[in-house]
């Protein structure tokens, strides 16, 4: 048994117990500011130090986790959820629907996610609602063209054409014969995919495009730290350091929940 393909999921699991937690764990409070405590190095009193108002930075990372993991949540659902219906119905229906659908993948693909979630937050506005939608936009095509490969595929077996002789209406061919055998392949690009959006709330934060004062967020933290990275390099490095190996763990979990992909079962027809 290797214990370091542990590791990545491990760290994930600590860092959401802290985020989902963080009111009823011993920490100081996230606003409370103290000037007399204002820039002080890390120490067992302040793990990640404070920062210039004396705020405690290892309580304003781990409030950082939880903003975080809304904003994750609420993308996977928003643009994860939009991804995959379109993907399936472009997947099984084919014809114009799937051109359409198809184009506007190709066309939102041709710009970089940061600079489509610059785009969309620029046009929608700053806060938390404008910031999952902007995050939304930018990364549904990963979904519908992963999710219309895997219908493609499948919509040919056999039991999807018993299902459609049976008289199964395309809801029902859709929910209970394709979308069930492609579950794996949906959650492994969700554990993919949050990184992407852990990087890109982080960067829209970190320019002052995403979560706004006095709420804590990594890339906000990060950009407030830049003025004193001369005299507290804490206040960058150590919010950076938990973000990249965030995002790392979620990577390396990603791949771990990879396996080779197996003949769909069929699905019985009643």
């Amino acid at each position: 048994m290797r214990i370091d393909r542990y590791i990545a999921p491990a760290f994930l699991v600590v860092v959401v117990f802290a985020a989902v937690f963080a009111p009823w764990l011993p920490l100081f409070d996230r606003d409370a500011i103290d000037l007399g405590s204002a820039l002080q190095a890390p120490s067992a009193a302040h793990w990640f130090g404070t920062d210039n108002l004396g705020r405690d930075t290892f309580t304003r990372v781990i409030y950082g986790s939880r903003t975080s993991l809304s904003i994750v949540v609420a993308a996977v659902v928003a643009g994860g959820g939009l991804g995959c219906l379109l993907g399936l119905l472009a997947g099984y229906r084919g014809g114009w629907f799937d051109a359409i659908i198809m184009r506007a993948a190709d066309l939102q693909y041709s710009l970089p996610p940061v600079i489509l979630a610059l785009v969309a937050t620029a046009a929608l506005g700053t806060g938390m609602v404008n910031l999952v939608l902007a995050i939304s936009l930018a990364t549904w095509p990963r979904f519908a063209r992963i999710v219309r490969a895997e219908a493609l595929h499948l919509r040919q077996h056999d039991f999807v054409l018993l299902a459609e002789l049976g008289g199964a209406s395309m809801a029902r061919v859709l929910l209970h014969h394709l979308l069930p055998n492609m579950l794996t392949t949906v959650m492994v690009l969700v554990t993919l995919d949050i990184g992407l959006i852990v990087t890109l709330e982080a960067t829209l934060s970190f320019l002052g495009l995403g979560v706004q004062p006095p709420d804590p967020s990594w890339g906000t933290m990060i950009a407030d730290g830049r003025a004193y990275l001369s005299q507290a390099w804490w206040l960058t490095t150590l919010p950076g350091a938990v973000l990249v190996l965030t995002i790392l763990a979620v990577n390396a979990t990603g791949n771990l929940l990879r396996r080779p992909t197996d003949a769909p079962q069929e699905v019985a027809l009643v």
